[in-house]
């Protein structure tokens, strides 16, 4: 396992540094660039130069690509280029915990729906449950999540006032205050998942439910409920958790919509804005935080499969 652990790592730093480099020279191929927007195309040409200079967008791509990654080797992000000149380490910080608040509820409420919705659908195949899971799973994955979020918005804080519509408060201001900020948010962005991991759970389940050990454990006696939650359900899991630990991930990248309909100034916010401003920098930086989590989430699912199936090793 520690082989396979250093070997992983190795291959995650080859591709968080393929997918920054990628990200580097995209940035400076796109039409614009940082300086148009920061005047507007309004300056004159020496004030552009000048500006250029200052930034040091004036030298060869090739010399800012191994400034950059010197930089980044040292573990210094660098400033944004646009606007206070905020270390870009410093925004992502404070950007970071917003979005992984918003991510990691919206997978809880995930689960909370999906689990028991896909072990209903299972046991009750083709029954009205069963219709009724597979009907909600189709809108679920049908539904936009911006569009959900301006419903939830319009129906629970500006029709009921149950809950605030916009905006995020830290975790240290109290729980209730930062819940109530992210349940609606959260739901928005889980519900689509929710319906994904659910389809998966009846599919495996139905799998597992048809072989002879399942046969063997009801001949014995066992109860329904101890079959389905102790036999079946965990060697139905090996499918479901490489879902789940894709949905995690790519709730990150579904928190960029959702923050902007909410007002969560998270990363996804600031990734969007830093794009349009052309702010090289923090772009560069966000897009190494969201690699890093994606090949994060993945060593986690397959150190789970170990913990799950005692068959899967990764002594070689």
């Amino acid at each position: 396992m520690t082989r396979y652990l250093i070997r992983r790592a190795i291959g995650a730093v080859i591709v968080m540094w393929a997918v920054a480099t990628l990200v580097f020279f995209m940035l400076r191929i796109v039409p614009g660039d940082p300086i148009g927007a920061m005047l507007f195309d309004a300056g004159d040409a020496a004030a552009v130069e000048a500006l250029r200079h200052k930034l040091g967008l004036d030298a060869p791509i090739y010399v800012q690509y191994v400034k950059w990654f010197w930089l980044v080797f040292q573990g210094d992000l660098g400033n944004s280029i646009y606007g206070s000149n905020m270390p870009v380490s410093k925004a992502i910080i404070e950007a970071l915990p917003r979005t992984l608040s918003l991510a990691g509820l919206g997978f809880i409420i995930a689960l909370v729906i999906a689990v028991p919705a896909g072990l209903i659908a299972a046991t009750r195949r083709n029954t009205m449950l069963d219709n009724v899971v597979s009907f909600w799973a189709f809108l679920g994955l049908s539904m936009p999540e911006f569009w959900f979020g301006i419903l939830l918005i319009i129906v629970f804080a500006a029709g009921l006032k149950w809950l605030p519509a916009i905006g995020y408060v830290p975790l240290s201001d109290g729980f209730w205050p930062w819940v109530s900020h992210l349940i609606l948010p959260a739901i928005a962005v889980g519900t689509t998942f929710s319906a994904i991991i659910a389809r998966n759970i009846r599919s495996g389940m139905l799998e597992v439910l048809k072989t002879d050990y399942i046969r063997v454990a009801r001949a014995k006696g066992l109860t329904t409920s101890a079959v389905i939650l102790r036999h079946a359900f965990p060697n139905a899991l090996i499918p479901v958790i490489t879902v789940a630990g894709i949905a995690f991930a790519l709730l990150m990248a579904n928190a960029v919509v959702v923050e902007n309909v909410f007002s969560i100034k998270g990363l996804g916010r600031l990734l969007i804005n830093s794009i349009l401003n052309r702010d090289y920098p923090t772009v560069q930086g966000a897009v190494l935080v969201v690699s890093a989590i994606f090949v994060l989430s993945n060593l986690v699912v397959d150190v789970l499969y170990t913990m799950i199936d005692p068959r899967i090793r990764y002594d070689k």
